[in-house]
């Protein structure tokens, strides 16, 4: 007998029974960590650089300006948000995702200046990928992991694409989240997450190392190898042809058709990072059907 709604069923059960209302909430929430993703995406390569100034500093041992030493802590938590045109302070009303970029027509109450496009795109396409993942999954933990991960690959995407840097501090911890969840099997055994780890790592290290000799060049970046451990340590060793096939794919496509276009020179360094993390959230969502796929394809 299918359950009454209707009759006080607990907020968890009606998120079990009924996948678009799971997926609407999710959606919600997509919009949410949206927004603190375009904090995160921000913040998290100044931090970085700064902390890698100070090292660097602290090595040759030579003092910072006092000025310097005495300016405000910068993190994730402060400064709260504000125009950086006019330095003023965002209400909270001011910042709810999407709408309030829509009611101030995407500029400062203060000072009228043009907020970018970047921040209400990051939000929507969060919640949007989000809700794939809620519909996929259903209720319950892999959604929630599925969910951490995606997130994930969306901020280290925006930091590659603006910096050509994939922050460790993402990434290290993602990979031994990718092992620890192989021991209940959450998306693989343990058996094919180690080897995956370890192939995802190794095979773009040696590609690189190949590719320095033949040519003098550093063909991709240290994060690349560790993020494609990550998805390696997620989703296990069988996904990561398909998972390099579609990223180099897509790369070259796109590569060539920026160079064509006359928006890139093909000197210029193309992150690849950003390719990378999509091959991976296809995978996740649609990896066996893309597989299959593919066997087909090829007769098998």
């Amino acid at each position: 007998m299918m359950p009454d709604i209707n009759n006080a069923m607990p907020l968890t059960g009606l998120l079990a029974y009924s996948p678009y209302w799971f997926a609407t909430v999710v959606g919600v929430a997509g919009l949410i960590v949206g927004s603190f993703l375009n904090v995160v995406i921000y913040r998290l390569p100044i931090m970085m650089h700064r902390n890698w100034r100070q090292e660097c500093l602290d090595f040759l041992q030579i003092e910072a300006d006092v000025t310097e030493g005495q300016a405000a802590p910068f993190n994730l938590a402060w400064p709260g948000s504000h125009c950086p045109h006019c330095q003023a302070a965002v209400k909270p009303q001011q910042n709810v995702p999407i709408l309030s970029y829509v009611l101030l027509r995407g500029r400062c109450a203060a000072c009228n200046q043009a907020i970018s496009r970047r921040y209400p795109l990051v939000e929507g396409f969060t919640a949007l990928l989000s809700v794939i993942v809620a519909l996929h999954f259903g209720y319950g933990l892999p959604c929630l992991f599925a969910l951490l991960l995606t997130w994930s690959l969306i901020a280290l995407s925006f930091i590659d694409i603006d910096h050509h840097l994939l922050p460790d501090s993402i990434s290290l911890p993602l990979m031994w989240a990718g092992l620890l969840l192989s021991l209940p099997n959450v998306f693989t055994n343990a058996h094919d997450s180690i080897i995956g780890a370890a192939a995802g790592y190794m095979g773009l290290r040696v590609f690189y190392q190949l590719f320095k000799w033949l040519t003098g060049k550093e063909g991709m970046g240290y994060g690349d190898f560790k993020l494609l451990a990550v998805l390696g340590a997620w989703l296990g060793w069988q996904y990561l042809p398909q998972i390099i096939f579609l990223s180099s794919m897509v790369g070259a496509i796109l590569g060539i058709a920026m160079v064509l276009s006359g928006k890139r020179d093909y000197t210029t360094p193309i992150p690849f990072g950003p390719y990378l993390a999509a091959a991976g959230w296809l995978a996740l969502i649609w990896g066996p059907t893309i597989n299959q796929w593919y066997l087909n394809l090829m007769g098998f």
